[in-house]
């Protein structure tokens, strides 16, 4: 037998179309770097301005949840954050589960539950309203007042 020149082998097939794995990979990073950014940024509104961690109360965040500023920097530190986390199962469950009806099963269910927490976080974030449920003998009825008024 002899060996084949370099020249010879056959060059190897690239895959067309989409390519869920290299774009995975490259989301794990961009998001990574993005999450950082409005992490730290999150602790340090959060915990080194003003009074501090003392000042973290209901009020705190019903006055940060009034701003459209504040409420999209939590909802895309939540939306990179769960997708980021679910794309990193995703690629646990790939690489060690081996049966495909266990695999797909298990995709499936971690897909549901990233997007449930994505629409139920967005839901909360968006529809916060101080106001809910507070009676007139609770410890916010005036502050409630003051803001119909």
């Amino acid at each position: 037998m002899t060996a084949q020149a370099p020249a010879q082998l056959a060059a190897p097939r690239r895959q067309r179309g989409f390519n869920l794995e290299k774009w995975g990979w490259v989301f794990m990073r961009a998001s990574g770097v993005v999450l950082v950014v409005l992490i730290f940024g999150h602790l340090f509104v959060n915990l080194m301005l003003g009074e501090g961690i003392h000042a973290l109360d209901f009020a705190f965040v019903a006055g940060k949840y009034a701003t459209p500023f504040w409420q999209w920097w939590d909802v895309i530190m939540l939306w990179l954050a769960l997708i980021h986390g679910a794309n990193g199962m995703r690629t646990v469950v790939n690489d060690y589960v081996t049966h495909s009806g266990v695999r797909k099963t298990l995709l499936g269910a971690l897909g549901l539950a990233a997007a449930l927490l994505i629409i139920l976080g967005t839901l909360v974030v968006f529809t916060f309203d101080p106001c809910n449920g507070v009676f007139e003998d609770g410890a916010m009825w005036e502050t409630c007042q003051a803001l119909v008024k």
